[in-house]
């Protein structure tokens, strides 16, 4: 695949790129090998720090710097972006699984007449014959399938937020923005951006927090979430869940972990009888480090964790509390 294109599109949330740029870099690197691929970023709108991308793994940058960009409109988000892909002939697209990628690049491939494979936790692209294969969630999240596009260009796809770490590279000499100027005309949208309005910014919201604290079925009910709250609090850890789970009602749906609830990254992972099923494997296995703690040993959690207790948790909970809580009082207690 000589001379082929990776493409990612970059957002920004007032005139910074967002955090979920840099991880479809990531991705875009771990698919291409550097000196037959180029990964390309576009980047809408104005922005304030746009050499950034470069050191998170892009080779080039199209910034289309014009404030009719600024506000996510699909009209001219559309007419700016497919410009670019007829005039540059990308073979893959990717974007992240946020309210823009959901919504634009749906806009983008029917307009070009090409496939888009939505919602993907992995990636793999096969350098022999330059088919993308993009595996996501089928099924309410019960089985994974694997689709690639044999007819159609660009190979398009939006991934999950938090499905991959990123990482900063050394920035490359001579790079230069290329900036792009799109006639205002060609932007004009039969919509009209009135506002924005935030969600709650007290309200827990598990993808961003730095540690978590998960339960599964093994907790048994309900009531014995309580624990696990309690050491959330000394932890300063957000709650999460299994989707068994959430399907007894144990939590609610915004706590849910894995395919068909959200995909995290945080510095610190525990999992409180959760045995490990694939699907919720998947939504947490870019954790930094993992503790888990089950009385099976057998249970597939072992696998990715870094720290394995195997004892009964209504056993451990209470004195591991009892210990951080000594630790934290400024006691020399072992913790």
């Amino acid at each position: 695949m000589p001379n082929k294109k990776i493409w990612i599109l970059a957002e920004i949330e007032e005139k910074k790129i967002k955090k979920v740029s840099y991880e479809l870099l990531a991705w875009a690197a771990s698919l291409a090998k550097r000196e037959a691929l180029e990964i390309v970023a576009i980047l809408p709108g104005e922005s304030n720090n746009p050499e950034n991308l470069f050191k998170y793994g892009a080779d080039r940058v199209l910034h289309i710097n014009n404030p009719l960009l600024n506000n996510f409109l699909p009209e001219p988000w559309y007419k700016a972006i497919t410009f670019l892909i007829k005039k540059e002939d990308p073979d893959v697209f990717l974007a992240a699984a946020t309210t823009t990628g959901r919504t634009i690049m749906p806009y983008i491939a029917g307009g070009l007449g090409t496939g888009l494979t939505a919602d993907c936790t992995l990636l793999k692209l096969d350098l022999n014959d330059g088919f993308l294969y993009q595996t996501r969630p089928a099924a309410g999240g019960n089985i994974m399938a694997t689709i690639k596009t044999t007819k159609g260009r660009p190979q398009m796809s939006t991934v999950r937020p938090n499905s991959i770490r990123i990482h900063l590279i050394e920035s490359k000499e001579h790079s230069v923005i290329e900036k792009i100027h799109i006639n205002d005309n060609l932007l004009k949208s039969n919509l009209t951006f009135l506002k924005r309005t935030f969600f709650d910014t007290n309200s827990d919201d598990i993808q961003e927090a730095k540690i978590v604290v998960a339960g599964g079925k093994g907790l048994k009910k309900a009531s014995n979430f309580t624990v696990l709250k309690e050491l959330a609090t000394l932890l300063n850890a957000n709650i999460g869940a299994s989707r068994e789970a959430v399907d007894k009602g144990w939590m609610g749906y915004p706590n849910q972990i894995g395919l068909s609830g959200k995909t995290i990254t945080p510095d610190l992972y525990f999992a409180i009888g959760i045995s490990g099923a694939i699907q919720h494997l998947a939504g947490m296995q870019t954790s930094g480090t993992i503790v888990a703690v089950n009385n099976d040993s057998d249970a597939q959690i072992f696998a990715l964790a870094d720290f394995g207790i195997v004892c009964d948790l209504f056993k451990f909970l209470p004195i591991f509390i009892e210990k951080l809580n000594k630790f934290q009082g400024g006691s020399n207690g072992e913790c």
